[in-house]
């Protein structure tokens, strides 16, 4: 029995989503020249990968690899993570201060 090797399909993307576990949303995008005009226009693909480490983030750039069927959707896994997204800190709403000395509804002022 002789096994036949396969060279299987890579491609890099930007997570979209990582809300489920152990699956990512990746899209990768692509130039693509308009038969008519000429110019380049950007098209996107958007892929399910098994991500198995739940390492892969929102934003990051990662490796994807064709692989046999995982789920109905699911087809490729994710290889490495390129780079990593910035993360960005929120910033904490500061508490409002309470109107001591007016109530704009009635007009008058509290005592104390």
């Amino acid at each position: 029995m002789t096994e036949q090797i396969t060279k299987r399909k890579r491609a890099r993307g930007i997570v979209k989503s990582d809300k489920m576990d152990k699956t990512v949303t990746v899209y990768i995008e692509r130039l693509v020249k308009d038969r008519r005009y000429g110019k380049y226009v950007r098209r996107r693909s958007t892929f399910m990968a098994h991500n198995p480490h739940n390492d892969a983030r929102e934003g990051d750039l990662v490796e994807i690899e064709e692989t046999r069927p995982l789920s109905r959707r699911k087809r490729w896994r994710v290889v490495r993570v390129l780079r990593r997204a910035p993360v960005l800190i929120e910033s904490v709403p500061e508490p409002e201060m309470a109107e001591a000395e007016t109530s704009p509804d009635s007009g008058t002022t509290a005592q104390a």
